[in-house]
């Protein structure tokens, strides 16, 4: 790939005062409640494809059907569908601690006691409702509505259909809520995780509110700590024997997201070894436990057992295709169901992101990755399934943050951005390369207005392997006789890139320009950009190579773009934080100032299944664990800290922060540092406006050294 670093006289030549002064300046209206209706106006949005070459979409409140062929536009009215004996699912919904299943007129109560269920799902078939309750599985007939208790050993500890704390936020995600059951296509059974968290460590989480003030525990493996004792389990929605697949219960292991199969007959368990470089897909019987092994895949780094789109099932079940980083880059594989490789469907030095379709009539696959000419962008793919005719279906030099491919793939609607293109819907004429705009955020006023100018460049890598992305935003009116404090927003952690080719407009943004401060986000080499074999240099290192890149960047803007060595402060949250207090101790010289939320400053300190993964345990890497701690260089602390943490933060404790703030304090050195009481790992309401303001006096006191005017304060 080839990149082009734009020289400082290129970036910059727009900013002279001659050609700002013919433009109008926003007003504080503008600035200070985001007001920039004439700037801006709403987009029309993408509803679906009715039919190959029509689209429906919807503009200032109307639907609309354009025909893209005859560019054609036309009101729409959805049709009356008939649809026949189809019922819907039934409604679950909660009412005072019980299930109910919504009705018309009266809903029809399902639980009858003061207990709350949790994560109520319906059958496929719609006969059943499963639910938790005191971490037991249970169900309810919706003919009988009689309720049945499927396990019946759940305490605090024992977890039934309910996830452990590491398993909902590392493997199976926030967004499961917890739930660790999954129904059979067929409906005849219940698979569930039972979680053991007996050998867990409790964690002690305190807050000061009220007169005693607040106690929680969570069980909480840290790096080298027992996990939890998973096993799989099959269970029929009526009850009766419990049939469990036949792992080794003493096995130091991880299970992913499991998949069943369409005719329900089996169920797929991704297994995962403690080091997370061993991934096999067993397929389960639900009636016996026993186990073939699938698929199986070892790295020399780690495998992510997150990755929750990993496969899917094509030909009714008779194949599968499967997603995977094993040769450094995320493609797309096609297997036999008894898991025999057919052959790899993408390959190359690209990122597979996401398969948006799979056209199994024309054995075609439909795919978004970051694209292969710009990797701050993403363009939407189609291939055969055996590898041949890859096509790019999205056009132009923009990113497409959304695409969807009409049902012939003649066309495609996208919602497309560039750094210097506002947001726009258009249709794509993928034979003839045509993009047509259907409607854009850029209002009419847009072009008369003085805008701050935001670019996307690339730094080479000190060891010249990598055009290292940064998306800045230049201050108004530049002058290169005058240095500039720089502001740098990051996240930092693996495959976790926030600079993307995007547009973006608000009055925070457009003040701070207009205040003479360099806005900057960078990412690294492990950010995602150069695939999996640019995230692996972080294996039992972190720290180290996203610091040296981030210096690397910020030394280019010291050399070329007037940025003021004494002014460079970094800012995150989480991981950022983590880098923003390294930035501080191990980066001190280059950064001079930080803004951390929520950080990790010792990775001994935080979960097993995410840091092991990376860092290995710290018996094995101990002298990883000491060079990636910020705690290691808190005697070379200098520069100007501000901390922040919720008390009662359950994902990266309280006592990272506190650690630190004990560190520094037996050095004498000091900090400023803001506890959020009920503040988790991340808090909102009047607390969060705190937070704001608090970043903004930060950002007036030491970079732009002057008052923070009111209209700018919550």
């Amino acid at each position: 790939m080839k990149y082009k670093i734009y020289t400082l006289l290129c970036t910059l030549s727009i900013f002279t005062a001659t050609a700002q002064a013919q433009l109008i300046s926003l007003t504080a209206d503008q600035y200070f409640k985001g007001n920039f209706k004439g700037i801006t106006q709403a987009m029309p949005q993408y509803n679906s494809w009715a039919t190959n070459e029509t689209l429906i979409y919807t503009k200032e409140g109307k639907k609309y059907a354009y025909n893209c062929a005859k560019n054609t536009e036309t009101l729409y009215t959805d049709p009356i569908v008939n649809k026949g004996t189809v019922t819907a699912p039934p409604l679950i919904i909660t009412k005072s601690s019980n299930l109910y299943i919504r009705k018309n007129v009266d809903d029809i109560q399902l639980t009858f006691d003061t207990d709350k269920e949790l994560n109520p799902t319906v059958s496929p078939n719609g006969k059943y409702v499963a639910y938790t309750k005191h971490n037991d599985l249970y169900t309810v007939d919706l003919t009988t509505l009689k309720e049945t208790r499927l396990t019946t050993d759940g305490t605090n500890d024992i977890l039934n259909g309910y996830l452990s704390w590491v398993y909902m936020e590392e493997i199976i995600g926030r967004a499961s809520n917890y739930k660790g059951y999954w129904w059979s296509p067929d409906s005849k059974s219940i698979a569930y995780f039972r979680s053991d968290d007996s050998k867990v460590p409790t964690y002690t989480i305190t807050d000061a509110t009220g007169q005693h003030g607040l106690v929680e525990t969570q069980r909480y493996p840290k790096s080298g700590d027992a996990n939890p004792s998973v096993k799989v389990g099959f269970v029929a929605p009526t009850g009766g024997a419990i049939t469990w697949a036949s792992f080794n219960d003493n096995d130091d292991q991880y299970y992913g997201q499991p998949n069943w199969t369409p005719d329900g007959k089996s169920l797929w368990v991704n297994w995962l070894n403690r080091a997370n470089n061993h991934l096999i897909i067993y397929a389960v019987s639900p009636t016996t436990g026993a186990k073939t092994v699938i698929y199986e895949e070892t790295q020399k780094t780690w495998i992510d057992l997150d990755d929750n789109d990993r496969l899917q099932f094509i030909n009714n079940g008779k194949a599968f295709i499967l997603l995977s980083d094993k040769t450094g880059w995320r493609h797309i594989y096609l297997h036999n169901i008894n898991g025999t490789l057919i052959n790899p469907v993408t390959q190359g030095n690209y990122t597979v992101l996401s398969i948006d379709n799979v056209d199994e009539a024309n054995k075609l696959i439909y795919f978004t990755a970051r694209s292969r000419e710009h990797t701050a962008r993403k363009d939407l793919y189609k291939v055969q399934f055996n590898g041949k005719n890859l096509q790019r279906l999205t056009t132009g030099n923009y990113n497409n943050l959304m695409a969807v491919a009409s049902p012939n793939g003649a066309y495609v609607a996208t919602v497309y951005s560039g750094v210097g293109t506002p947001t726009a819907l258009g249709v794509v004429n993928v034979q003839q390369k045509k993009l047509t705009t259907l409607g854009t955020t850029q209002g009419s006023e847009y072009a008369n207005y003085a805008l701050a100018k935001t670019e996307l460049l690339r730094v080479k890598s000190d060891d010249g392997k990598y055009d290292l992305p940064m998306k800045i935003t230049w201050p108004m009116n530049y002058d290169k006789t005058k240095k500039y404090p720089v502001l740098i927003s990051i996240y930092g952690g693996p495959d976790a890139g926030t600079v993307w080719d995007t547009w973006s407009l608000t009055g925070t943004q457009q003040w701070y320009a207009s205040e003479g401060l360099i806005q900057v986000a960078m990412d690294h080499r492990a950010s995602g950009h150069f695939g999996k074999e640019g995230v692996n240099y972080m294996h039992r290192n972190l720290g180290y190579w996203e610091m040296k890149d981030y210096t690397t960047m910020v030394n280019w803007l010291i050399t070329n773009a007037n940025a003021d060595a004494s002014k460079i402060c970094i800012t995150g949250f989480s991981y950022g934080g983590y880098m923003s207090c390294y930035a501080l101790t191990y980066g001190a010289g280059t950064f001079t100032h930080a803004m951390a939320g929520g950080s990790v400053t010792d990775w001994s300190l935080y979960d097993s299944h995410y840091t092991e993964k990376l860092m290995d345990t710290p018996t094995e890497n101990p002298e990883g664990y000491k060079t990636s701690s910020v705690l290691t260089y808190v005697k070379q602390y200098k520069g100007n800290l501000q901390l922040v943490h919720g008390i009662i933060d359950d994902n990266v404790h309280l006592q990272n922060s506190i650690q630190l703030l004990s560190a520094l304090q037996d050095l004498k050195k000091d900090v400023e540092f803001m506890p959020y009481s009920g503040g988790r790992h991340g808090w909102g309401g009047e607390k969060n406006k705190h937070f704001l303001n608090l970043k903004t006096k930060y950002i007036y006191t030491h970079l732009l050294q002057k008052p923070v005017p009111a209209d700018l304060l919550k």
